[in-house]
């Protein structure tokens, strides 16, 4: 290496040695678990939008999302880009989805939201017992600088996580859902966003409620008894249990949620009765799994952003109790 190459190498280490911020990011950005909750409170408790991007296996989406924070609680807007048109409206746990192309509104009631930027539950007692959290390095996204933290999964029945937030607020601005190759395989990110400040409230109301009043109000009712999920892998609690009427569906579904406070699984019954093509096996899309087996006279669907040893364990575990 020539002396010109080196004294220019001793100048750059020199300044990320005493330019504050940049030089040992990942000691002085704090405590990992301590970044966590400050992702998971960010997304609830301050303004922001911007244009986002989701991809996996070769596919994009683009959205753009609006999100109030006041005295009466959350107010968000996310309108899909691509594709057919669609967009959802969240007034704290009422979510109207409008989907023009079918000329349909579905209203429900969600209390466990998660959607890009909130990926974190506000509650993260569990987490550290399923990941091992560091903190990672420091980057730019979408024009701020973006502290990394990892989550590396404990077992195989999860992927890893690594979510890069801005250093100053704390949203979420990109988050890599990473298999056990450490191979990215889904990916939300910013491409444009501004944090903070006012929005006007134009933003938030909906483009096609005007044309579309069609609405159809999901149903939701306590789940069938005696279905159990006998061996759920370690660290996946049930969280929801509900009978849902879904929209073209003849008969309700049994849906039953389970979750690590990261990770989602949805387990959905159904009689085979309803089903025009009854399928059965594994398949994937991207981060997702899904395994279809029939129980009985049931067909029963596990899918999930996990590894397909996880969804084919619940869905093996399934069964009905004799009555």
């Amino acid at each position: 290496m020539s002396r010109c190459a080196m004294g220019k190498m001793r100048h750059v280490l020199l300044v990320l040695m005493f330019v504050p911020g940049i030089a040992l990011a990942e000691s002085a950005a704090g405590d990992g678990s301590a970044w966590l909750q400050k992702i998971a409170s960010a997304a609830h408790l301050i303004n922001y939008s911007g244009t986002f991007v989701y991809r996996h296996d070769g596919y994009m989406e683009t959205s753009r999302i609006f999100h109030v924070s006041d005295a009466n609680g959350e107010h968000e807007r996310l309108e899909v880009l691509d594709g057919p048109p669609r967009e959802i409206i969240r007034d704290n746990d009422e979510v109207i989805c409008y989907m023009p192309e079918h000329k349909a509104v579905i209203v429900e009631r969600r209390k466990a939201h998660k959607s890009f930027p909130a990926l974190l539950p506000v509650q993260l007692s569990s987490i550290n017992e399923n990941y091992a959290i560091r903190l990672g390095s420091m980057e730019r996204v979408a024009g701020y600088d973006c502290q990394n933290v990892m989550l590396e999964p404990r077992d195989v029945f999860r992927y890893g996580h690594r979510l890069c937030a801005d250093s100053a607020s704390g949203l979420l601005l990109k988050a890599s859902t990473l298999n056990e190759k450490n191979e990215v395989v889904d990916q939300f990110f910013f491409t444009q966003a501004s944090i903070g400040g006012n929005i006007d409230p134009e933003r938030l109301k909906s483009k096609y409620a005007v044309k579309h009043q069609l609405s159809q109000q999901a149903m939701d009712a306590p789940v069938d008894p005696g279905w159990l999920v006998k061996s759920p892998p370690p660290g996946f609690m049930k969280i929801m249990a509900l009978k849902r009427s879904f929209p073209g569906k003849k008969f309700p579904t049994n849906h039953l949620v389970f979750s690590d406070q990261l990770a989602a699984v949805s387990v959905f019954i159904e009689p085979l009765a309803g089903i025009l093509k009854p399928v059965s096996g594994l398949s994937s899309q991207g981060a997702i799994n899904v395994y279809t087996r029939p129980v009985g006279e049931y067909q029963v669907t596990v899918l999930g952003e996990v590894p397909a040893v996880t969804v084919m364990q619940i869905g093996n575990s399934v069964s009905l109790l004799a009555k």
